[in-house]
C-alpha cells in the first residue's frame, strides 16, 4: 500500500458513493445507499451481513465503495469473491477501473485492485515443456487425434502470451485440451522447485495481487484458501461474497474427490514413462478391475459396501501408495541432469497422493456402518463418455464454513436472490453462519413488481409428468407466445423438454425459435436480444445470468417447478439427514433448491425500470400444493393470477403499446 494510507480517511461512505455514481453518470438509488451503509456498518462492527439486492439496485458499487474505503482506512486487502467468470470480468474490466478513477480525488491516492484465479486457469510452462518432449504423455491414445490440433495451438500460444490466462485465449479450447497444459494447486511443484518457477504465469499473477486494496477472485479459490493450511490469497480480514446463492454448491464441488478408471490408467501411463518397476502395470490392471466392478453396480449412493468392493478399494489404495513411493525416489542426479523429468516425477507424485487420499476418504466413510452418522456421501456416477466415476463429497459444508470462513474474518454475502420462503434462514443454515453473529438486509429493487409484472400459474393444466410436455401444455405455450408476439424466454427443466417445445412450436408459430445447444450461449442470447419477435428455449444455464432488458423479452415461461432430480445422491443424502434430525428434508433441500431457481428464473423478466411482462409457470403445483406459497414467497412480488384470458390480454396490450 501507500505510505499515505495511515492518514485519516475523512470521506464517508455516502460521500464516496455519491461521487462514484455522479462520475459514471448514474442516479441515486435508495436500495444502493442502504446496502452501502449496511456493508460499512458490518465492516466497522466486524459482524457478518447477508444482503439481498435485486436487479437494478447497483449492488456492485454498494459493496465496492465500502470495501475500498475499509481497505484504505485499515491498510489491508479486501477479498471480493464471485461465482461466475462473467461477473469477475465485469468487476475487473468495467466496474473497478471506473470506480477507482472516480474515487481518487476523494482519497489520498488511487485505489488499487487485482484479479486472482485458480492455478489451473493459467498455462503451466513446466507441463508445456513436458508435453513438447512427450506429445502423448498425458493423452489417452483414443483421444490423440481429437486433441492434437488444440494442444498444438496451445503450445504455439505459450510462446506468445504474456499472461498465460485461459480467458485471453480466443477462440478457446476444450477442458480436456486445457488439462494437458495446466496443473491444479495440488499438482504444482512450487515455484522454488519448478524449472520454470521464475517465469510461472500463476506466480506472476499472484505477485500482482499482493499489497492491493481489492482482490477479485472466485468461490473455488476462496474455498481452497479457507480449507488449506497454505495461504493462497493475500492476508485479509474481510471477504465480500457476491452471487452468494452459489456458495454452497461451489464449496461442495471443491471438497469433492473423484476416482475413475480413466484417471487411474493415465496415472499408470505417466508412471511407466518414469520407471515404475512394474508397479504401473499393477495399477493399470487394477484400473481394469475397477471399471468392470463398478459397471456391474447400479449408479447412485453407496450406504454400505460388501467385502469384494472393500477389497478392491483397499487394493487400489495400496497400489497407489506403493507407486507413489516408487515415483517419489528419483535416480541420483536427475534433478540436475534432467530437470523436466524430475519435475514430472514430483507432479505425478502429488497426483498419486490425491488419488490415494480420495480412496482413504471413501473407505473411512464405511468404517462406520450407520449411514446416518456418515459425514461424507459416496456414490457412483455413470457417464457414456468417461464410464463410471466414484465420488465422495461432504454431506454438509455448513460446519466447514462456520469454522474456516466465518470464524476467521468478517464476511458480507450478497445476491439478487437470498431470501427463501421470504427470509434468510435457509441460506444462513446452509452456510453455517454463527447464530446471533450476523445481520441481514433486503435492499429491494428499483422496480415495482406488482405494477410491472404478472405471475401466471396455469392451474388448469395437468400436473407435469415424466413423459414430456403434454399436448395441453404445448397448446398453452403456443397461445402465450402468440399473444406475446414472440419475445419469449423458455426455461425448461430438461434439455429434452426444451427441444420438444421448440420442435412443436416451429411449425405453429411465425417466430424464430432458438434452442440452447444450437450455438454458443452468448451467440444465442445476443441474437435473441436483437430480434424482438424471437424465442429462446433452454435449460439451467438460461435460468441465471441472462440479461435481456427491453421489449425483446416480455414473457418468461417456466415449464415445471425445478425440483432436484430424485436420484441425485448428494441431495438425497442431505434430505434424509434432515428428516433423521426431525426437520423436513423435502422443504430444507428440495423446496429450497427449487425456490432459489424459481427466484433466479423469474428474475430474468425485469431487468430495467421500464420493463413489463409475464412470468408463466405451467406447473399447477405452484398454487395447488402447500409448498407453493413457500416458492411464491421466494419470487418477486408480482401481481398473481391463474386466469389464462387475463394473461393473454395483458401480453397483447404489451405488443400494441409503443
Amino acid at each position: 500500500m501507500s505510505d499515505s494510507a495511515d492518514q485519516p480517511l475523512s470521506a464517508s461512505t455516502g460521500e464516496l458513493l455519491s461521487a462514484a455514481v455522479t462520475a459514471i453518470g448514474g442516479a441515486p438509488r435508495p436500495g444502493q445507499v442502504a446496502m452501502a451503509e449496511a456493508v460499512t456498518a458490518a465492516l466497522e462492527k466486524e459482524r457478518h451481513l447477508a444482503v439481498q439486492a435485486g436487479t437494478g439496485t447497483g449492488k456492485s458499487l454498494a459493496y465496492l465503495v465500502p470495501a475500498i474505503r475499509h481497505a484504505m482506512a485499515t491498510d489491508s486487502t479486501v477479498i471480493v469473491s464471485t461465482a461466475t467468470l462473467a461477473l469477475q470480468r465485469q468487476l475487473v474490466d468495467r466496474d473497478l477501473p471506473r470506480l477507482v478513477k472516480a474515487l481518487a480525488p476523494q482519497l489520498q491516492r488511487e485505489p488499487t485492485f487485482a484479479i486472482m484465479k485458480g492455478r489451473n486457469n493459467y498455462l503451466c510452462l513446466n507441463k508445456v515443456g513436458q508435453a513438447s518432449l512427450e506429445p502423448d504423455a498425458l493423452i489417452d491414445e483414443s483421444e490423440v487425434s481429437w486433441l492434437g490440433r488444440q494442444v498444438t495451438r496451445l503450445h504455439d500460444w505459450a510462446n506468445d502470451t504474456d499472461t498465460g490466462d485461459r480467458d485471453e485465449l480466443d477462440p478457446g479450447v476444450s477442458d480436456l485440451a486445457w488439462r494437458q497444459v495446466s496443473v491444479s494447486s495440488s499438482e504444482c511443484l512450487g515455484a522454488s522447485r519448478c524449472p520454470h518457477g521464475a517465469e510461472c504465469f500463476a506466480e506472476l499473477a499472484k505477485a500482482k495481487a499482493q499489497d492491493v486494496d481489492v482482490v477479485v477472485t472466485n468461490h473455488a479459490l476462496l474455498a481452497i484458501d479457507a480449507l488449506s493450511d497454505a495461504m493462497i490469497l493475500p492476508e485479509h480480514d474481510v471477504v465480500i461474497i457476491d452471487e452468494a446463492h452459489e456458495l454452497d454448491g461451489r464449496i461442495t464441488s471443491v471438497a469433492t474427490n473423484e476416482i475413475s478408471a480413466r484417471s487411474l490408467r493415465l496415472a499408470a501411463k505417466r508412471a511407466g514413462k518414469l520407471g515404475a518397476e512394474g508397479r504401473d502395470e499393477t495399477l493399470d490392471s487394477l484400473a481394469d478391475d475397477f471399471a468392470v466392478h463398478t459397471s456391474l453396480m447400479e449408479p447412485g449412493r453407496w450406504t454400505n459396501i460388501d467385502e469384494p468392493t472393500r477389497g478392491m478399494l483397499v487394493g487400489l489404495r495400496d497400489a497407489l501408495w506403493s507407486l507413489k513411493n516408487t515415483i517419489a525416489a528419483p535416480p541420483e542426479g536427475e534433478s540436475t541432469n534432467d530437470p523436466e523429468r524430475f519435475a514430472e516425477r514430483q507432479n505425478l507424485n502429488n497426483h498419486l497422493g490425491d488419488l490415494h487420499d480420495a480412496l482413504v476418504r471413501i473407505l473411512d466413510v464405511f468404517g462406520t456402518e450407520d449411514p446416518a452418522s456418515h459425514d461424507d456421501v459416496v456414490w457412483i456416477e455413470r457417464s457414456s463418455r468417461d464410464a463410471d466415476t466414484l465420488a465422495v463429497a461432504p454431506l454438509s459444508v455448513a460446519e466447514m464454513l462456520h469454522n474456516k470462513l466465518f470464524a476467521e474474518q468478517t464476511v458480507v454475502l450478497a445476491s439478487a436472490t437470498l431470501t427463501v420462503g421470504g427470509n434468510f434462514d435457509a441460506m444462513a443454515a446452509s452456510w453455517g453462519l454463527p447464530k446471533g453473529g450476523w445481520d441481514s438486509l433486503n435492499a429491494g429493487t428499483p422496480f415495482d413488481p406488482k405494477k410491472s409484472g404478472i405471475l401466471y400459474t396455469a392451474k388448469h393444466l395437468p400436473t407435469p409428468g415424466r413423459d414430456g410436455l403434454s399436448d395441453a401444455t404445448l397448446a398453452e405455450i403456443a397461445g402465450l407466445v402468440t399473444a406475446a408476439g414472440g419475445r419469449t424466454l423458455g426455461l425448461f427443466s430438461s434439455r429434452r423438454a426444451a427441444e420438444q417445445a421448440a420442435e412443436a412450436m416451429r411449425p405453429r408459430l411465425p417466430f424464430d425459435v432458438m434452442v440452447q445447444g444450437e450455438e454458443t450461449l452468448g451467440v444465442l442470447v445476443d441474437k435473441f436480444s436483437k430480434n424482438e419477435n424471437s424465442c429462446l428455449f433452454g435449460t439451467l444455464s438460461l435460468w441465471q445470468g441472462v440479461d435481456v432488458p427491453g421489449s425483446a423479452l416480455s414473457l418468461v415461461i417456466i415449464d415445471r417447478i425445478p425440483f432436484p432430480r430424485p436420484d441425485d445422491p448428494l441431495l438425497q443424502a442431505r434430505s434424509q439427514a434432515a428428516d433423521a434430525a426431525g426437520r423436513s428434508g423435502f422443504m430444507e433441500v428440495s423446496a429450497t433448491h427449487a425456490a432459489l431457481l424459481m427466484a433466479q428464473g423469474a428474475g430474468r423478466l425485469l431487468r430495467h425500470v421500464g420493463d413489463r411482462g409475464v412470468v408463466a409457470v405451467l406447473d399447477n403445483r405452484l398454487v395447488t400444493k402447500r409448498y407453493g406459497s413457500f416458492l411464491r414467497a421466494s419470487m418477486p412480488d408480482f401481481w398473481q393470477t391463474t386466469d389464462p384470458q387475463v394473461v393473454r390480454g395483458a401480453l397483447k396490450r404489451l405488443v400494441e403499446s409503443p
